[in-house]
This record gives C-alpha cells, structure tokens and sequence, in this order.
C-alpha cells in the first residue's frame, strides 16, 4: 500500500512539473511540449498507456480552457452565445488542361498553379440559433461583371506580378434548430450558405454556394434506418421582382444493415422558375458564364439568349458500402462504396438524360489513410443548367455554344459532356492531405466533326485545413 501510494505520489510530482512546463510555455507549443514529456514517461514504465493518455486529455482540455478564458477577456460575448468555432482550410494547386487541338489560344494545354484560401467562424447561441460566415479568395469578373466573383470556383491564379487578390464572402446565414431531440431534427437556414442536398457535382458545383432559405429535417426510425429530407428555394437573380428562382425537393433513405454493410438511396427533383429571366439578366455581363452546352434558341428582342429547353429534373441516386477488417497499406477498417446517379428532364424532348457510376477506395482524413476513386459520368446538354454544374469536369468546345457573354472556343466544363474521372486522396497528417485528380472528357455530341474535342484536366494539391 505505501508502495502504491509512493508510486502516485511521484506520478502527482511528475504532472505537477509538466504543468509548470505549460505554464511557463506559449499555448502554441505547451501541449506538444507536455505531450512529449508523456511520451517519455510512459517508455520509461513510469506511466502506463492509460495513465498517459488520461493526463494528456487533461492537458489538452486545460490548454483550451485557457485559451477560451483569454480568448473572451479580449472578446467578450453576450451572454447567449454559447460557443464560437474559427475553422478553414487553404490549398495550393497545379493545374493543367490539355486539349488536342492548335485551336486553343494557340497551344495544346494551359497550366496555371492557383491557391484557394478560406476562412469562416460559426457562432452558436441559447435556444439553437446559429450564425457563420466564411470568407473565400477568387479571381474577379471580367468586363461589366468585375464586381462579383465566379459563383464555382475560389481559386485564385498566380497572376499579375504578385498583384494583391479579392476576397469575398463565401457564406454568410443564420440558422434555427428548433427541434433535435434524437428521434426528429428540424433545422431552417437563410442567407448565402453551403448547397444543402445531398448531390453529386453532376448537379452542383462543389465551390457553388446558393443564396435563398433551405429546410432540413431527420427522422431516426430504428438504429439502423433513417431518413433525411432537404428542401430550399435560392434566388439565381434579381430581375423585376420576379426572379429567376431555383426551387428543390429531395428525400433520402440511409440504412447501417450490420457494422459493415450500409446502404442509401435517394430521390429529388429540382426546377428553375422564371428561367427566361436568366437572359433579361445577362445583358452586357457575363455571371453565368463559367460553363457551357446547353441548347440556346438564339437572341431575342430585348435579350442576349434564350434556353431552348426548360430545367425541371428529376433525380435518383444510390450507393453501398461494404467495410472490410482490414486492407493491405491501409491501418484500420477499409471501407469500399458503389454509388450511382441518375437524372432525367422531362421538359426537354431529346439530350435530357444524365447518369455517373463510379467506386471508392478507402476514406482520407486522417494520418495515414487515403482513398482512391473511379467515376464514369455522361451529362448530355439539356439534361440539367449548364452554368452550376461541376466547371472542372471539362472538355473542348470548338464553337460558341452560348449566346451569353464572350465565351467561345474554350475548354470548359457544363453538359454535352462524357468521360472518366480518377481522384487519390492520401492524408499525410490530420491537417494535410494531397490530393491529385485527373478528368479525361470528351463531348457528346460535337458541332463540328472535324475537329477534336477531347480534354484532359489533371490537379495536384496539397490542402491544409484548421
């Protein structure tokens, strides 16, 4: 007995030095530092794996509190906020488009090297409220558009002999949970925000953030079934009071059928309303020019261009993951997904149709894991709106295609495009990942058979997050 109580005496000591040590040390580097300490001790047989783990979970919660005390000493909250998170990530990226043709601008590819840099706080407060924002770099417009940044994309091209780059805002909504009682959760959101379905880049553009009010609810059923509905209505513009509006419905049914077989599947529809105030909007100005291929009717009196077709498509999708014990150079549970997208538009009478199938490898995200994926997508042109669609799943474009803007021979993404996509992802820490992604694409149906519309858009990145 004294034995053991010498025994956690000294340990007492011990920690007692290793908190003098974080006392005595910036925040910046007190838990590494105590952590290390840990480290040592628990080799040395002072400390067992538990006893270390334990006080480095007390360090690590100390370091934070202390933070946060000082934190609101400088920034003092009123008294219904409860909680305040400062997150973001940046990301370096060598990109590279080549096409097959003298056609474009003169060369065969275009390689640029581009950064994206974000930065968002979420404040969270009493009775389930919610505000963030996230500011977010990008290239600014062109000509009449220059004040507004692409609504797909926060790259910033290193251009301009080191000429200072545009920040925007990125995100910027409020939030209300009224209900999360573990059966049913209901949360209603406004402003500018991250798209809230559940869909693949075939239909929305990773970078695209929509502006409107969005409806979201969860029902638990049992353990292993849910189901999660998502509803919103986002403003494309601000013509006459009138629009145009993008409205969307989806319902999903996710399944955990065992610890290593889960299943999803999901059904939803989308419309643009008002959509032939999308040319009114564009006169002289190019804020939805980023992509091409739908099937325009040509310029009318008073306007840049008409859509031939109307926008209204329904959605199905699904996908399985099986989880395996283990997978050779990969430490832990190896998850496997099979997953699958189809789209039909009803309001278009030929090139309506869309659909992706592809497989998934692994899961990055932290150190040491990766993950590798294969897709197969076929978006034909009048299937879905060209413009919010995936703009780095590209192909060649021989002619002007859209009567908006000044666009023409370009390589870019939209519909009337078919391909194959791979993408590895290896997570060389918690907060670093490398990432290389490689489309190979060609259209559809080609305006001019003569010429080559293949294009190959191959990324490199290395993203940081915090």
């Amino acid at each position: 007995m004294k034995k053991t109580k010498k025994l956690n005496s000294s340990k007492a000591a011990l920690f007692a030095g290793a908190a003098a040590l974080m006392a005595l040390t910036p925040n910046t580097h007190a838990q590494s530092s105590v952590d290390a300490l840990l480290n040592k001790l628990e080799q040395k047989g002072v400390l067992t794996v538990d006893e270390a783990q334990a006080l480095k979970s007390e360090n690590r919660q100390d370091t934070t509190n202390d933070f946060n005390a000082a934190f609101n000493s400088k920034f003092p909250m009123p008294d219904w906020v409860t909680g305040y998170k400062l997150s973001g990530d940046f990301r370096g990226r060598f990109d590279d488009v080549s096409v097959d043709t003298p056609a474009f601008s003169g060369h065969d590819n275009n390689i640029r090297l581009r950064y994206r840099l974000r930065v968002g706080l979420t404040v969270n407060m009493k009775d389930d409220l919610q505000v963030g924002f996230r500011l977010g770099t990008d290239d600014n417009g062109k000509g009449a558009d220059a004040s507004t940044g692409n609504p797909l994309s926060n790259n910033s091209t290193l251009q301009g002999n080191g000429s200072k780059k545009f920040v925007w805002i990125d995100t910027a909504y409020g939030k209300w949970t009224p209900i999360n009682d573990g059966t049913w959760m209901l949360a209603m959101t406004i402003g500018k925000m991250d798209q809230p379905f559940q869909a693949s880049y075939m239909l929305f553009d990773p970078d695209y953030t929509p502006e409107g009010a969005a409806l979201q609810a969860t029902y638990k059923i049992n353990d292993q079934n849910s189901l999660a509905f998502n509803g919103a209505g986002f403003v494309v513009d601000q013509v006459n009071s009138r629009g145009p509006f993008l409205y969307g419905g989806q319902a999903i049914w996710n399944a955990n059928w065992t610890p290593k077989l889960a299943t999803s599947a999901g059904i939803a529809s989308y419309n643009i309303a008002n959509q032939a105030d999308i040319a009114l909007s564009q006169a002289g100005a190019t804020p939805y020019d980023s992509n091409l291929g739908n099937t325009m009717a040509g310029a009318t009196s008073g306007t840049t261009g008409m859509f031939a077709r109307n926008f209204n498509p329904i959605v199905a999708s699904g996908s399985v993951t099986y989880t395996l014990d283990s997978f050779p150079l990969y430490p832990g549970a190896f998850p496997i997904k099979l997953a699958g997208e189809y789209m039909d538009n009803p309001s278009a009478p030929s090139k309506n149709q869309g659909c992706w199938g592809g497989i998934t490898f692994g899961k990055s995200g932290k150190k040491g894991l990766w993950d590798l994926s294969y897709r197969y997508q076929y978006l034909e042109a009048d299937a879905w709106w060209d413009q919010i669609v995936d703009d780095d799943n590209v192909a060649f474009f021989p002619v002007k295609t859209s009567t908006f803007g000044n666009t023409a021979v370009a390589a870019v993404g939209g519909t009337n495009i078919k391909g194959h996509m791979v993408k590895f992802d290896y997570s060389i820490f918690d907060s670093l990942t490398f990432s290389f992604t490689c489309y190979v694409n060609d259209l559809i149906n080609n305006p001019v058979p003569s010429s080559k519309t293949a294009a190959v858009h191959a990324m490199a990145d290395l993203m940081w997050k915090f």
